[in-house]
């Protein structure tokens, strides 16, 4: 007879941890917000992407982080901040072509892995991140 998961076994706790919790909370997303800045900033593999930000990344590393832990199913901050706004109207103004988001995903799936985001947390955030990117895309 096959054995049948109960209720709060470590297993189904395991499957519904969220990517927030997965990440490991507040400092699993600060700490791939950063690697991810950290990346775009140094990595001549990414220059064209940083062209697109601010000399100053501190104020898109905090509001990304917001949004982040919000949308990964943590605390959900991003939404009280005075600059939110629609993720769509945000990125509406910037050319963002097939190249440019690729750029996008290749920065943040390589920040994924360098924080040594857990696999489970790496297999739920990929799909997603990736549409959210090709949303995104305005040419």
């Amino acid at each position: 007879m096959a054995s049948r998961e109960r209720p709060g076994s470590a297993m189904q706790q395991q499957t519904s941890r969220t990517p927030y919790e997965l990440l490991g909370g507040e400092p699993g997303v600060a700490a791939l917000v950063a690697r991810f800045y950290k990346l775009m900033d140094e990595d001549p593999a990414f220059a064209a992407l940083r062209r697109m930000h601010a000399a100053n990344l501190a104020p898109m590393r905090d509001k990304l982080g917001d949004w982040l832990a919000g949308w990964a199913g943590g605390p959900q901050r991003y939404h009280d901040r005075p600059d939110a706004t629609c993720i769509g109207r945000a990125h509406a103004p910037y050319a963002i072509d097939r190249a440019m988001r690729d750029q996008w995903l290749a920065c943040m799936f390589r920040a994924l892995d360098e924080v040594q985001a857990p696999a489970e947390a790496q297999v739920r955030l990929r799909p997603p991140l990736a549409a959210m990117a090709e949303m995104l895309r305005n040419r």
